[in-house]
């Protein structure tokens, strides 16, 4: 949609959108102008995600002094039929946007039959350019009584509530159901490959959002690997692994990933290259190996992100249209999870930085928000922030909250425009807020350096790098209590 709206509204070109009919859940055949993110994805996750959070607002409420006469009671029928109404609204502004611009849709099925032709339900339509952005969709793993499992697409419009459900997988998708799955008063366990959820992320917010979950009632099964699904007479479901099996559930979920939506779309057939995994494998400026197919976004699994996505069609445009060769920029792309709480993000991880600076000093803020003390739960925020000790530059920053996401977006700013400690200490902190503590850290809670330590340090291991570094860590000022060590729960 974004390459094409540029290229038809800033370029002239003649363009088309091929797309299948619309559907809440995809098919070979039902699909929908907007994607997975409008129709499967962001949103229609965010705003169960909204619909789940109230709960856990009802308990705070409490230590505000709100009281009800009844237990709020949660209809699930209003909420998927508002959202199914969204999604119709959203079709409709999407159809419009490609309209206005310029931009022909064709409904339907399409296939490539040649480097410059698409074949859309048997009719054929010509180009000089072609451009594949599929996406991907959910990926399932073989093993017995799969048929009995849902993915996220049917995960996000149930006919009903579960009472308890499994969700297989330890990545953002799975965290963010179990989030919304247990705000709505399902029973949620998720089960987990590895020791941690989240991989690729920051160690140490894994190990934070996962304790915060559990607090929340979810209950996290690690190092378990699923075998097989059975239903039993009333319905209910086992879940099997290699460490047992574990009954009752009204729905078993699988989050293991997604994987580029290829399949039968005629690429290798004309000669384009793709991955082991499906990916179709293009050059820095999304050109395939057909010099007129070009691909972008989640079919090309470089950083799978709708934003990502945008950017990547923007550039393409400009560079077939707009005599200026543009390659996509992967720099500081911020990121956030909805899980809850929520994650946001962006630049390096605390791993990443060492392994590729050495030198690092890390500033970490785990604190008990404003809100919590009167609210009476466990509620924490947490907070890290990745300094060059060399350059001083802001190499990541870490977040782990209520309205991460939000308070990123604005992060994200500064990192990417390379700003320093020094800029962030420069800030006058928003008070009071939760978002102040990103620029009233002083002093680092440990400095990483890649020499070895002098004995007479005190030096921990380094984390599980390879390189020879020493952890130094730094007594935290007196003056802020926030930066003091704390464990969760801790009252400061």
């Amino acid at each position: 949609m974004r390459a094409s709206r540029v290229a038809a509204s800033l370029y002239g070109a003649r363009a088309a959108v091929c797309e299948m009919p619309f559907a809440t859940v995809a098919s070979d055949s039902l699909g929908g102008v907007g994607g997975t993110c409008v129709l499967r994805g962001c949103v229609p996750k965010k705003l169960l995600v909204y619909a789940s959070k109230y709960s856990h607002e009802f308990e705070e409420n409490h230590g505000f002094g709100w009281r009800y006469g009844t237990e709020p009671k949660h209809n699930w029928s209003t909420l998927m039929t508002n959202k199914n109404l969204e999604l119709q609204r959203l079709v409709g502004v999407q159809t419009n946007m490609l309209k206005n611009s310029g931009v022909t849709i064709i409904e339907g099925r399409g296939k490539v039959v040649d480097p410059h032709t698409v074949s859309v339900d048997g009719k054929l339509y010509t180009a000089k350019n072609i451009l594949v952005a599929v996406g991907g969709r959910p990926s399932m793993p073989d093993i017995p009584g799969i048929v009995h499992v849902i993915d996220s697409d049917a995960a996000l419009d149930l006919p009903s509530r579960p009472e308890k459900i499994a969700i297989v997988g330890g990545g953002y998708i799975a965290l963010e159901f179990a989030g919304i799955f247990n705000g709505l008063k399902s029973g949620v366990h998720v089960f987990i490959r590895q020791k941690k959820v989240l991989r690729g992320f920051d160690e140490e917010v894994r190990d934070f959002v996962a304790d915060q979950m559990s607090l929340r009632g979810i209950t996290f099964h690690a190092e378990e690997t699923p075998q097989a699904v059975t239903k039993s007479d009333d319905g209910l479901l086992t879940l099997k692994t290699n460490k047992g099996s574990i009954n009752g559930f009204s729905h078993v979920m699988f989050a293991t990933g997604r994987k580029p939506n290829t399949k039968n779309l005629g690429l290798e057939e004309v000669g384009v290259k793709m991955d082991k995994h499906g990916a179709i494998v293009v050059d820095e400026f999304s050109r395939t190996s057909v010099d007129s197919i070009w691909a972008v976004g989640d079919v090309t699994n470089r950083v799978n992100l709708t934003p990502v996505a945008l950017m990547e069609g923007g550039a393409l445009a400009r560079t077939i249209f707009g005599n200026e060769p543009t390659k996509p920029d992967y720099s500081a792309v911020p990121s956030a999870v909805f899980s809850q709480p929520p994650i946001g993000q962006v630049g390096l991880t605390e791993e990443k930085a060492i392994e590729k600076y050495g030198d690092v000093d890390i500033y970490i803020s785990n604190f008990r928000p404003l809100r919590a003390t009167l609210s009476g739960l466990p509620d924490r925020v947490y907070m890290k922030v990745i300094v060059c000790a060399n350059t001083n530059k802001v190499l990541g920053v870490h977040m782990c909250g209520e309205d991460a996401p939000e308070i990123i977006q604005g992060i994200a700013i500064a990192v990417k425009a390379g700003l320093t400690k020094q800029n962030f200490d420069a800030t006058i902190g928003v008070h009071p807020s939760t978002a102040e503590e990103l620029v009233t850290m002083r002093s680092p809670t440990r400095k990483v350096r890649r020499d070895a330590a002098d004995e007479s340090d005190q030096s921990i291991s380094n984390r599980g790098n390879n390189r020879q570094v020493s952890v130094f860590q730094a007594a935290p000022e007196k003056s802020n209590p926030r930066l003091q060590p704390v464990k969760n729960g801790d009252e400061l």
